[in-house]
């Protein structure tokens, strides 16, 4: 018998007797019903169903049912990466491979439930510090996003589940002179690094990517446009964070230091600032472990404690906040949101509690006065009216 087409899907008649259904779902494909029907009323109550659950958002893919987490997971993955960083990529799969896969990876899409995810949190959090259990639950709700916005089921399971809390750690924010101490020790290139992160607010991979064509040192000013990734399989260079390419002026100073360093290096644009410690191999950046551990030998030799070059920049954001603001010190860090600076980045500076406590006690004190010596005014006509 021939097909016979509805105002929603079409349905046939079958040699057997029985009625088949089928319909285009919103993925673009074609889908039969996943059973046959004793007549044709039935095959039309059936897409009349479906019609229903898409028009209302609860259709889910008939794949659904047999792809796994970790297929889909893959799937996602292979789709998306072409626009992240290496370092993204990176940390995606590994969080796939290492986090998601062992504890999900068979569990089918359409199985997944909130009631499964939040015991793989909990079972997570047994193993693995806090702050990877919120980046792989972040990840996989990410791939759960996906698969609902490509109907292959009609919510996310990643919803109402209760993630550890991060313990509070505040970076290590040093005064002028603990900067200037640290960097006398270092030797003389590593004494520039460290005066370009604290007085430039720059991450070091930003740092070690410098190359002259970066470098005005007629006019104090530095481009960062690259940075270095260390990636298992060595570094990496690419476009800052976010892609937040920007231009910093420069202290006079650390402006002086960096023209005396790339005095004493071979010309070329391509030429980096802190190029590889061996003869002749300005062609490519100094390693970020050999300066990390001359770094952890001067901040001991400063007596300065536990003291990283993130803490530098964090400085930087720190010292520009208290004297011109926060938004200031954003857009000196390459931050869109001013909310990142302040959360992770920039603090109170030592003893500016203490200046605002002082500064709220002559406040009081002046209008304790004010208030005194309108009383004093008011008693004086009273006083030549009593004389009188």
């Amino acid at each position: 018998m021939a097909e016979k087409r509805r105002r929603f899907g079409r349905v046939r008649q079958l040699p057997s007797g029985q009625w088949q259904a089928r319909y285009k779902g919103p993925d673009g494909k074609d889908h039969p019903a996943p059973t046959t029907f004793a007549t044709e009323r039935l095959a039309e109550k059936y897409l009349s169903v479906v019609e229903g659950d898409i028009a209302q958002g609860r259709w889910i893919s008939p794949t659904a049912g047999k792809t796994t987490v970790a297929e889909w997971a893959d799937r996602w993955y292979r789709s998306a990466m072409s626009r992240w960083k290496p370092k993204t990529r990176e940390s995606y799969r590994s969080v796939l491979d290492r986090l998601i896969g062992p504890h999900l990876g068979r569990v089918k899409l359409s199985a997944l439930k909130p009631i499964m995810v939040s015991n793989w949190v909990g079972k997570l959090s047994e193993e693995v510090s806090a702050s990877q259990v919120r980046q792989a639950y972040r990840l996989l709700s990410q791939v759960m996003t996906s698969a609902v916005n490509n109907d292959m089921i009609p919510v996310t399971p990643c919803r109402g589940v209760r993630l550890p809390r991060l313990p509070e750690a505040d970076p290590r924010i040093l005064t002028v002179e603990q900067v200037n101490r640290l960097s006398a020790i270092c030797e003389p290139v590593d004494r520039v690094l460290v005066l370009l992160l604290a007085y430039g607010g720059l991450r070091i991979g930003e740092a070690l990517a410098l190359r002259r064509r970066h470098l005005d040192v007629e006019n104090g000013r530095v481009v960062v446009a690259e940075a270095v990734t260390q990636l298992v399989g060595g570094p990496v260079i690419g476009t800052p964070k976010s892609h937040q390419r920007r231009a910093l002026t420069l202290p006079t100073f650390v402006v002086e230091l960096v023209g005396e360093l790339l005095g004493n290096l071979p010309e070329g644009g391509d030429v980096f600032l802190f190029g590889g410690r061996q003869r002749h191999t300005q062609d490519r950046q100094q390693s970020y472990h050999g300066f990390r551990r001359r770094f952890r030998v001067a901040v001991t030799a400063a007596g300065l404690g536990d003291v990283t070059p993130h803490d530098l920049r964090a400085t930087h954001a720190s010292w520009v906040a208290d004297s011109h603001g926060v938004l200031v010190a954003a857009r000196r860090l390459g931050h869109a949101n001013a909310s990142v600076t302040t959360r992770h980045y920039a603090r109170a500076m030592d003893g500016a509690d203490d200046h605002v406590a002082m500064h709220l006690d002559e406040v009081a004190r002046d209008a304790s006065v004010a208030r005194q010596q309108r009383k004093d005014d008011e008693r004086v006509p009273n006083r030549q009216a009593d004389g009188n």
